[in-house]
This record gives C-alpha cells, structure tokens and sequence, in this order.
C-alpha cells in the first residue's frame, strides 16, 4: 500500500462551522435530483479486507487505474466522513443521467511483478472495495484465486445497473464480469457499461434493501427486550417494597403503633441505616473526581437520548458520517449539562477548586476518546490506512473541544453552582465520622460493587450483540426504537439495582454510598467488555494488528463511557431515594 497523502488543513472558523451545520452539504447529488444527460458522479471510496471492517485503504492504494474524465463538478466531506476514514475519489468514469453507456474501455493496467504482487495479497485477503453512487453504497470484490491457490484472476468489468424514479436515483447494482488472470508484464484493459432502467421504488425507500429485517426483528430480539421488562417489573416491585416497609414502619412507630413484626424492630433504632443519619451526607471520598464523572455521565446520557431520537426521525444511517457528525454536535451542545450537574454537585459536597472541576469535567470524555485514537492514529499511519485521522481533523476537534465545549460546560458549572449549588441535606451531618462496624464480606463494598452490574448488563447483552455487528460486520442498524426502548430499560434497572445495594449497604452501617453506588452501577461496563472478547474470538474471523488494536481500544472506550452514564444514573436515582427516606423519617 502506497502512504496516505496529507489531506488539507482546517481553519478554526471552519471547524466550528462545521459543527453549527447540519451534517449535510450543497453539492448537487446531496439534493438528490438530476437533469436527463446530467453528470452523475461514481465515488471510489476503500478497499480492505472483507473480515477486517474497520481496516480499510484508499482505493487507489492498490494499482487500479483512473477513468479517462478529469474534471468533476463537485466534492464533499463532512467532519464525520474524515473521523470514519471515507477516502472519497473520483473514479474518471463518465456517467449521465438516464444515457446508457455501451462496454468500453476506461483505462489500462501496465501490470508489472509488483502490481501483481499487490493484486494478489488483495485477493488473498479477500479485499472487498466500496463506491458510491449518489450516496448509495455499492460493494464489489477485488478477485478470486483458483482453487489450488497458484492462479489469481482479476475481476475487469464492472457492469453498472441504475434504478431511476422520476428524476431521481432509488437503486444501484454492480455485477462484476470480466475475470482475468494475473500474469506479471501484461496490459489488463478495465471496462464498464451502465444501464438505467426505470424503477418503481420510492426514493424514501430506497435503503430498504440494504436493510435485514429478518436479523433485526428475529424473535429472539423481541424476546429479549420481553425478558428484560419482566425485568424491570420484578425490581421495581423490590424497591417499591423496601421503601413502603421503610416508610410505613417509622409512620408507624412514631404514630405509637405496636404491630410490628420481628425484623422491623430488628431495623428499628437499634441499629441500621437510621445510626448512620449524621455521616450518610457526608462529603464523598474525591468529591472533585466524583463530581466529574458524574456531571460527565450526565452528558453521556443526554446526548445518547437525543441521538437516538433525531436517528428515529431522520433516519441517519443513509448520510455517510451523518451518525457521528450528529453525535459531535450533540456532544458539543449539551456541554452545559455536564457542567451543571459536575458543578452543582461539587458545591454541594464543599469543593472549592470550582475551575479545576470544570476543566476536568469538560476534558474528561473527549481526552480519553483522543488519546485511543491518537495510539491508534499511529497504527493506521503505519498501514496507511484510510482511517488515519488527518491533521486538518484533528485541529478541527480540539478547536470544537476548546471553544464550544469548554465556554458552554464553563457556563453549566456556574448556572448549577448558584442555581443547586447549595448543601440542602435533611440531616445535620456530624463534626467527628462514625466508625463503621465490621459486617459479613458480602455486604462490602467491593463485593457489591462487582455484583451491582450483572443485572444490568444481563438487560442489554442481546442488544449489545446486534450492536456490535452493526458497527463490526456488514450490517446497517436501524432499529433505533429497540434502541430507546433498551436505553430505558437499563436506566430503570440500573436505578432499581443501586438502590437495593444502596439500602443493604446503609442496614450494615456503611455510609460510603455515594461510590459504592456509582461504581456498583458502572460495573456493568467490565460486563460489556468481557462480553466484547467473547464477540471478537467467537463471532468474528478479524485479524492482524491493526484491527484487533482497533476493535479492542475503541470497545474499551465504549465500555468506559457506557460505564461512566450508568454510574451517574445509579448514582442519580440513588440520592432521591437516600434523600426521600431521610426526609420522610423523623431522627431523634
């Protein structure tokens, strides 16, 4: 593979322009909407190996030759197209509207040792190319080898079929014919034909075929999302129990009713989460870290809920990078939730270095998502991979991180530090802490924490796998209402979960709930990514460096910030309920 050429440099302005604009551009093809005889652009986007999705190369890394046509009316990238590795080039190849094109020669292969050698590896591994067609994705194989393995045969036609509806595109097919064999110091011709033909597919639904109903909507999918709300109703049920016990026992008690069965009054003043009144408010161990994460869980979770809504109603899957460029700017935008939360909460626990809070709440997600890609960034310049980030992208996103990211979280920290900033506790919190007594080893922190998160994770793990080949096979993910419908489950479980580990925690006399509650809750991440080594060894045939680096550092940062969003949530959902029975039972 020949290196990767620079691409150009991005200003500031332009990157914040970017990110204010929808992810969509002006070119004509972008309007979907053609003349008769008007140019129709064929884009030659990458070429990889087949099992190795995410290892791709610019087309013409390999000797392909260029169409005869030089010049082109338009071109386009988006923040997300740069960030996913779209190497975009034009093919030369002549295509109009609605005027077919007879075989011809395009162009000729002088096919000496060493492009033979490098059309060889292509077809040993399988190598598989991508070209675009009026957004549409078109797939096509590089060539095939014989079936002793000693003869390599190069596929030279492509036989280009367009469905048309009115003045629009609705469907592209590529047969490849033509199949040569490879013999070193040889002229291999490449050809293409078109033909259009009428179609009566609409143009909104002309990605349906790419779609595959029958391995999204499989019954196990609806059974899953079935097993999961029986789920939530049983821990629902659970929490809704020990909070009506916890509540109706001390009504009952200071309105001197004497019914009270054994383990009541074993819970009563005696001992249990009511000794702890005067420490349970303390200050959490860390607070400025703490503060951080969760005011970062809390963008986490805004920004998957809108994402998920606007790829409900937009369908986003049918704009390259749309996903990602909406996801960034979402990101961007609900910086001051991040800030309010992280801000409010530091102020409630005492903190004072406010500043510092902020900065390490505002960088915290994007410098661990920059530093993967950085060290992967290496990798993929050392393969001259297409998905090599270019310098103009990378100034792009620190500007994004420097001047919307940081000024908005700047402003959320301080409308959550004057608007909540205040520690209104119902309990008066003691000068000197309460030791904590000794309790059996399954009510520790560490044990519960490594338990809090197999419920969660056992909500979801269906929903993972259909994720993940979405992202890592050859699959478009669609159904972003099981999607929602998941996001929900596991924030209610999650909620559910900490909360019970919260209440047995406080019974044995342990006021260290904040952490225990936000780690026992983000231990459903260790979950994900153990269940990602499962995936990668058993249900993939990925190889080589660069794509196990890949696939296992952007799943570690994936994990991490699933983690981050369901330890703030627990932690969340945790001091309502801590904070509801404290107020709503008189301490003496």
């Amino acid at each position: 593979m020949r290196p990767l050429p620079g691409a150009p440099g991005v200003a500031a302005a332009a990157a914040l322009l970017l990110l204010l604009l929808p992810p969509r551009t002006r070119a004509d093809e972008h309007e979907h909407t053609y003349q008769d005889k008007e140019e129709v652009v064929l884009w030659m986007n990458t070429v990889g190996p087949y099992h190795n999705r995410q290892e791709t190369y610019k087309y013409f890394s390999l000797p392909f030759c260029v169409g005869s046509k030089k010049s082109i009316s338009h071109y386009h990238e988006t923040l997300g197209e740069a960030l996913q590795g779209v190497e975009l080039e034009f093919s030369g190849l002549d295509i109009k509207f609605k005027d077919d094109v007879m075989p011809a020669t395009y162009c000729e292969i002088d096919l000496d040792k060493e492009k033979r050698d490098a059309f060889v590896y292509a077809i040993k591994n399988h190598y598989w190319y991508q070209m675009y067609i009026d957004d549409l994705p078109i797939w096509g194989i590089v060539g095939e080898a014989d079936e002793n393995g000693e003869d390599y045969y190069l596929w030279t036609y492509k036989k280009l079929e367009i469905g048309f509806n009115g003045n629009r595109i609705v469907d592209v097919n590529l047969t490849s014919e033509g199949k040569v064999k490879l013999v070193p110091n040889t002229k291999i011709q490449m050809s293409y034909s078109v033909k259009w033909k009428k179609s009566d597919v609409k143009f909104e639904d002309r990605f349906d075929k790419y779609l595959d109903p029958s391995f999204f909507q499989h019954r196990i999918h609806w059974f899953s999302i079935f097993n999961s709300f029986m789920m939530v109703i049983f821990l629902v049920g659970l929490v809704s129990m020990i909070l009506m016990r916890t509540l109706r026992k001390d009504y009952a008690r200071y309105s001197k009713e004497e019914e009270m069965d054994d383990m009541d009054r074993d819970l009563g003043d005696e001992y249990g989460w009511k000794q702890v009144h005067g420490d349970v408010f303390r200050p959490s161990s860390h607070p400025l870290i703490f503060s951080s994460l969760v005011g970062s869980g809390c963008q986490i979770f805004a920004v998957s809920l809108i994402v998920i809504i606007v790829a409900m109603i937009e369908d986003l899957y049918t704009e390259r990078g749309s996903m990602l460029s909406t996801a960034i700017f979402v990101y961007a935008a609900t910086s001051p939730v991040n800030g309010y939360f992280g801000g409010s909460l530091y102020a409630r626990q005492g903190g004072r270095r406010w500043i510092k809070q902020m900065f390490i709440g505002a960088f915290l997600i994007p410098a661990m998502v920059c530093g993967t890609a950085f060290f992967i960034n290496f990798i993929a310049i050392y393969y001259h991979a297409s998905r090599a980030i270019p310098f103009g992208t990378m100034v792009a996103v620190c500007c994004i991180c420097f001047f919307v990211i940081l000024p908005l979280n700047l402003v959320g920290t301080i409308l959550g530090r004057n608007l909540s900033g205040q520690p209104n506790f119902p309990c008066r919190v003691n000068a000197v802490p309460r030791p904590i007594p000794e309790k059996k080893w399954f009510m520790e922190p560490a044990v519960i924490v490594c338990l809090g998160g197999i419920l969660p994770f056992g909500s979801i793990f269906i929903e993972m796998y259909f994720i993940f080949t979405s992202f890592w096979a050859y699959k478009i993910y669609y159904v972003y209402g099981f999607m929602m419908l998941v996001l929900v489950i596991l924030c209610i479980v999650t909620v559910c979960v900490t909360i019970v580990c919260t209440y047995f925690l406080l019974n044995a006399e342990d006021y260290r709930w904040q952490w225990t509650s936000f780690l026992s809750a983000a231990s459903t991440a260790i979950y994900v990514y153990m269940y990602s080594f499962y995936y990668y060894f058993f249900k993939t045939k990925m190889y080589g460096l660069f794509q196990t680096s890949f696939y296992f550092g952007y799943m570690a940062v994936f994990s991490t910030a699933l983690g981050i969003m369901c330890g703030a949530i627990g932690y969340m959902g945790t001091s309502a309920f801590v904070r509801k029975i404290y107020t709503n039972v008189k301490i003496d």
